[in-house]
C-alpha cells in the first residue's frame, strides 16, 4: 500500500510549530494510510526550534512523520520590519520546492504526494501545491473569531477601499460578522494598523479564499457564532478540530543549563487548592522594570499566593526572546521576595501546561496567546487578560465580551516591536483584577469556564464535534488525491 504524503510547512516560531506538529500526530494516529513530513524553515534569530524538533525526531514513528531542515537563507529585510515575514517565505520558497521534488522522486511506489497544509502565515507556498498539482489547506493558529476578522478586513481594503490603518488610536467601535459584539477600533492587532505591514498581512486573507480547506485550532462549542459565520465571509470549508494541545508538558532540561520545573511543581505541592494566581506571558513576554514593580506591588497588596514568570527583555531595538534573569532581585522593589516568601515564588521560564493542570492554581494572569488560550480553558482555569502582541487584544477581547470566560486586566495594553503602549498598567488595576480572578469563584463566569473545559474535552472524544472534523478532513484529503 502507499502512503497518502502530506507535506506540512509551518511557520517555524514555536506557537506555530507545536501545534501543526501535534496536529500531524492527530492525523497520522486517525488513519493508517496517511504520511507527513514536516518542512522546518530557519529563523534568523536563536530558538527552540532545532531542539523540539530534535526530541521529537527520537519519540516518532519516522516512517510516518518525518522532519526535513531546510538550509538557513538570508533574508535582507530587519526582523522587526512590517515585511520580513513575507521577504523570510518568499527566500524560502526554491527550498521548500527542491525539497518536495527530491521528496517526490525519492518516495516512488511508497508514498505519492496529496496536498500540502501550510500555516497560516505561509500562503505564499500555495503557489507550489499548485506547480506539483496537489491541493493545499492551511493550517489556522489563531481562534475562528480572528479569522473572520481578517477575511472581513480583507474585503472592505479590497472591495470597499477603505484604509484600515485609519483605525489607529481611534475609539471607534466596529461590527464584525465573527463577533456579536461591536468590536473596539482598539484591539485591532498592530500589524493591521501600521500601512508597511497591512498590505502584507491581508494577503494571507486573500489567498487562504482560494485554498481547498481551513483546519482551525478551535472547536465548535467554544466559537459557535464565529465558526458559523465564516461561510458568509467567503471561507472555504472549515475544520475546527482543536484544541490542539501539545500535554505533555516541559519539565525539562532547558539548552540555557539545568533541569528544570520540578522545584516549581515541589512549591505548587505545598499550595492549598485554587488559591495560587499564575502569572505567565508566554515565550516573547516581558515588561520594562517600572511595569515589574506595578505587578511585585500588586501581587503584595492583593493577598494571594502567585507564581510569577518573570523574564528578562531583550536589549533594546535586538529583536530577540526574554531570557531569565541572574537575579530577579535587581528590577524587584527592595525586599520584595523577603516579605513575600510565605506566599509567592518568583521564576523564570515555566512549564505552562504542568502549572495550569496543578490542583493549587485558581487563576491565570495572560498574555492570552491562542494557544495559551485554549490551554488555560482544556485545564478549567479562569483568565485575567494582559495582552501583549500580535492578536492579543483580540483575544482577550473575545474572551472577556464575547465569550465570558475572562476577566479584564487590560485588553488595549501593547507590548509590540509595532507598537508599544505609552501608560504603565498601575498596581490598584493589575491588583483589582487579581482579586476579581481569584474571589469569584462561584460566579457565572466560572461556571462557564468549567463548562467549556468539559465540552474542550468532549470535542475530541469519538463522536465529539472535533474528532468528527477531523474524520471529514481525512476524508477529503484521500479522496480528492491526485
Amino acid at each position: 500500500m502507499a502512503y497518502a504524503e502530506l507535506v506540512l510547512v509551518p511557520t517555524p516560531g514555536m506557537g506555530h510549530l507545536v501545534s501543526m506538529v501535534e496536529m500531524a500526530k492527530l492525523l497520522v494516529d486517525r488513519d493508517p494510510r496517511l504520511s507527513i513530513t514536516v518542512l522546518i524553515m530557519k529563523l534568523p534569530i536563536d530558538s527552540e526550534v532545532d531542539s523540539y524538533t530534535s526530541s521529537l525526531a527520537t519519540s516518532m514513528d519516522a516512517t510516518r512523520i518525518r522532519f526535513v531542515h531546510l538550509p538557513r537563507v538570508n533574508s535582507d529585510p530587519e526582523i522587526s520590519s512590517g515585511t520580513f515575514l513575507a521577504h523570510f517565505m518568499e527566500s524560502n520558497k526554491p527550498h521548500v520546492k527542491q525539497a518536495v521534488a527530491d521528496l517526490a522522486e525519492s518516495a516512488g511506489s511508497i508514498r505519492r504526494l496529496v496536498g500540502f497544509v501550510i500555516d497560516m502565515f505561509c500562503t505564499t507556498m500555495i503557489e507550489l501545491a499548485d506547480e506539483f498539482g496537489v491541493p493545499s489547506y492551511v493550517f489556522f493558529t489563531s481562534s475562528a473569531a480572528f479569522l473572520g476578522l481578517m477575511l472581513h478586513l480583507q474585503s472592505l481594503q479590497d472591495e470597499q477601499h477603505m484604509d484600515i490603518t485609519k483605525f489607529k488610536d481611534s475609539d471607534t467601535e466596529l461590527d464584525f460578522p465573527s463577533f456579536t459584539n461591536p468590536l473596539p477600533a482598539k484591539v485591532l492587532p498592530s500589524v493591521v494598523l501600521i500601512k508597511e505591514a497591512v498590505q502584507s498581512f491581508l494577503e494571507h486573507a486573500k489567498r487562504i479564499r482560494a485554498v481547498k480547506g481551513i483546519i482551525i485550532n478551535t472547536f465548535d462549542e467554544l466559537e459557535p457564532h464565529a465558526v458559523g459565520s465564516l461561510a458568509s465571509l467567503g471561507a472555504p470549508t472549515v475544520y475546527p478540530v482543536g484544541p490542539i494541545l501539545n500535554l505533555k508538558g516541559e519539565t525539562k532540561t532547558k539548552a540555557d543549563g539545568g533541569g528544570r520545573g520540578d522545584d516549581i511543581m515541589e512549591w505548587l505541592n505545598e499550595q492549598p487548592p485554587s488559591s495560587v494566581v499564575f502569572l505567565c506571558f508566554g515565550s516573547g513576554g516581558s515588561f520594562g522594570e517600572d511595569q515589574v514593580k506595578e505587578i511585585a506591588y500588586a501581587l503584595e497588596r492583593s493577598g494571594h499566593r502567585f507564581l510569577w514568570s518573570l523574564r528578562r527583555p531583550p536589549p533594546k531595538g535586538k529583536f530577540d526572546l526574554p531570557r531569565d534573569y541572574t537575579d530577579p532581585a535587581e528590577v524587584l522593589p527592595e525586599g520584595f521576595l523577603e516579605r513575600t516568601a510565605g506566599v509567592g515564588k518568583v521564576i523564570g521560564w515555566a512549564p505552562q501546561n504542568a502549572v495550569l493542570a496543578h490542583p493549587a492554581v485558581g487563576g491565570f494572569v495572560s498574555h492570552c496567546g491562542w494557544n495559551s488560550t485554549l490551554e488555560s480553558i482544556w485545564f478549567g482555569v479562569a483568565v485575567a487578560t494582559w495582552p501583549l502582541y500580535a492578536e492579543q487584544q483580540f483575544n482577550a477581547f473575545e474572551l472577556v465580551a464575547e465569550l465570558g470566560l475572562a476577566v479584564e486586566i487590560k485588553m488595549d495594553y501593547r507590548r509590540d516591536f509595532r507598537m508599544e503602549s505609552d501608560f504603565i498598567v498601575t498596581a490598584d488595576e493589575i491588583e483589582g483584577g487579581i482579586k476579581k480572578l481569584m474571589e469569584d469563584a462561584s460566579s457565572e463566569r466560572w461556571k462557564k469556564v468549567k463548562d467549556v473545559s468539559e465540552k474542550s474535552r468532549k470535542a475530541l472524544m469519538e463522536g465529539g464535534s472535533s474528532h468528527l472534523a477531523l474524520g471529514h478532513l481525512v476524508e477529503d484529503i484521500l479522496n480528492n488525491t491526485p
